[in-house]
């Protein structure tokens, strides 16, 4: 992670040195995503491409730019032979309030200014609705900022003809397309310039001048937010806070101070700033960010400051708690094992930055945002984007109670000699069938996310899966697995086409919390009756080495897949499944 481009940067020096800085992002070696992002502009778009490509590069994702000529993005989305040969992964509209085209005027009755909305949005919705039909690509759209000028003062927001009025209802039905459609975005600019400042966001120097409807300094805030969006599309963004507590969560040290003499609450005004802080932070673990503790504490002081009576979180909003005098950067290497998860997942949150040096040292793709007065702590975490959501399961809304149970499985794994007992007692159930529709956005999420357990890492969105799901030449395996501590969600995918005799295994994932449960062996026994049913004999298995995936390089040898060809360290697999005999024998299978 490059320091120059993580909030809060210096927007003038990254506009200056975005050259030299591209340089070194391409040059230091990190293994990236290539991806086709076009840029269709309703204003001069070279400089927000040229620094959302900076952006992108430090999220280990390398862009291919197509950038529409001039004002002629509606042309372009409508009509572009150009456009259709570049064949776009991620579609981005760069309009503003430039790029409305009809405003009310003072003699326009309620229903001419309602006409005039929905010609403007019927234009837009024509364009989205063309390029769903031309590409299977997630539109990223700009909503409008506010006028920056009100010509009946304040009443300009209320009055059918005021152009606030009218840009406020317009936003509201873009709004409500991104509700109703997956795969749409909504780049909320209209957020942005206010907390930019509207009169600086909109300086008309800038658009008489170059034809840029932001002034220039502007250009890396919006390039970033539009880089948050496209990073959570494919999988890019953090999973997990871990939290010191003193003068984090509080404000004092709990072993010195006391529990009755840290700060939070309402007595007084920094005791506010962290109730506020907590509750920040709990409001985030609602939206499935887990929550873990590295604290250098006595493990009681930690507990009893987490139990003041004044706090919001308490020590069950925790998955993991490491309060202790060990190096935290260990600490937070050993809580990354106990979730099964990679440290660069989680976000290092402490007010001391020689603990964030330390840590970030040891663990260099580790976030710690840069944390100064307790008052800015929810901005230093907010406005670094780090948990942009662009899909929201039911799993996801539940995913601290899926991993605290996670441990309670582990924790009973050391009461048993053998681990098929273990197994056995989990009581574990699997419902494993062809991807059903409710369940795509999930599936599209997990070939995001998964890095550990895939074969492949190939990455879907969720249009390109529900594609895969209604070809004919593909079998589609979705698993479920819940056993006597809860439901663990949809927690694997398999993806295989059919050539002739046999499957070619194009995906195959896992989500690294149910690892060792069984549950790869189920699956290759539902692939192999699928497979047969189609017609097939053979499956072919691939697996494609990442800086990640390394734990499942012997994967298909170790379940008696015989090696057929290798390119470095990139191999070939098949499997004779003619007499195919199961292999799962502790998971019960539902219809």
């Amino acid at each position: 992670m490059n320091p120059a481009l993580q909030w809060p940067f210096d927007a003038q020096l990254i506009l200056k040195k975005r050259r030299s800085l591209r340089r070194e992002l391409l040059a230091d070696g990190t293994p990236r995503l290539h991806k086709r992002v076009a840029v269709l502009g309703g204003s001069t778009t070279h400089d927000v491409t040229a620094t959302l490509e900076l952006f992108l590069l430090d999220a280990g994702i390398e862009p291919e730019f197509y950038e529409s000529e001039f004002g002629l993005y509606y042309e372009d989305a409508m009509f572009g032979e150009e456009l259709e040969t570049f064949r776009p992964e991620i579609v981005y509209i760069h309009t503003s309030l430039r790029n409305i085209p009809v405003f009310p005027v003072p003699g326009d009755s309620e229903e001419a200014v309602e006409e005039k909305l929905r010609a403007v949005y019927g234009r837009f919705e024509a364009m989205w609705r063309r390029l769903g039909e031309r590409f299977a690509a997630p539109i990223i759209q700009n909503n409008f900022e506010m006028p920056f000028y009100r010509l009946l003062g304040n009443r300009d927001a209320w009055d059918h003809r005021g152009r606030v009025s009218f840009v406020t209802r317009l936003n509201e039905l873009f709004a409500r397309y991104a509700r109703s459609h997956t795969g749409f975005y909504l780049n909320d600019i209209n957020y942005l310039s206010a907390d930019y400042g509207l009169s600086r966001w909109s300086d008309p120097l800038y658009w008489h001048m170059y034809k840029y409807c932001l002034c220039l300094d502007a250009v890396p805030a919006l390039a970033y937010n539009v880089a948050n969006i496209v990073k959570s599309v494919y999988g890019k963004k953090k999973k997990a806070l871990v939290l010191d507590l003193d003068n984090t969560l509080w404000g004092g040290v709990v072993g010195d101070d006391g529990v009755e003499g840290i700060e939070i609450g309402h007595e007084t005004s920094m005791g506010q700033v962290y109730s506020e802080f907590q509750r920040y932070v709990k409001e985030l673990a609602g939206y499935g960010v887990m929550l873990n503790v590295d604290s250098k504490n006595d493990e009681a002081n930690a507990w009893a400051g987490l139990q003041h009576p004044e706090g919001t979180l308490r020590p069950e909003d925790f998955i993991v708690l490491k309060a202790n005098w060990e190096p935290k950067d260990l600490n937070f290497q050993e809580i990354a094992r106990e979730l099964n998860i990679l440290p660069e997942s989680m976000v290092f949150v402490d007010d001391n930055p020689a603990e964030r040096a330390i840590v970030t040292g040891q663990l260099p793709d580790v976030a710690a945002p840069a944390l100064d007065a307790p008052e800015h702590y929810i901005a230093a975490i907010d406005k670094n984007g780090y948990f942009e959501v662009t899909e929201l399961s039911g799993d996801d809304l539940t995913r601290n109670d899926m991993y605290k149970a996670n441990l309670q499985r582990a924790a009973l794994e050391k009461s048993f000699a053998s681990y098929t007992d273990y197994l056995l007692s989990l009581d574990m159930r699997a419902k494993i069938g062809p991807f059903e529709p409710v369940y795509i956005p999930r599936i599209a999420q997990l070939t995001n996310k998964s890095n550990q357990f895939n074969l492949t890492t190939r990455r879907y969105t969720e249009s390109e899966m529900r594609a895969v799901a209604a070809d004919p030449q593909y079998l589609t395996l979705y698993g479920k697995l819940t056993d006597r501590f809860g439901d663990n969600g949809v927690i694997t995918v398999v993806l295989g086409r059919l050539a002739g005799e046999t499957v070619e295994i194009e995906l195959w994932l896992m989500s690294c919390r149910v690892l060792k449960r069984n549950m790869e062996h189920a699956m290759l026994d539902a692939l192999a009756e699928s497979a047969r049913r189609a017609g097939a004999h053979t499956l072919r298995g691939y697996y494609y080495k990442t800086a990640k995936n390394a734990m499942v390089r012997d994967f298909y040898r170790d379940f008696g897949f015989t090696l057929v060809s290798r390119n470095g360290e990139d191999t070939v697999w098949e499997l004779d499944i003619t007499d195919y005999a199961a292999k799962n024998h502790v998971i019960r299978l539902e219809d």
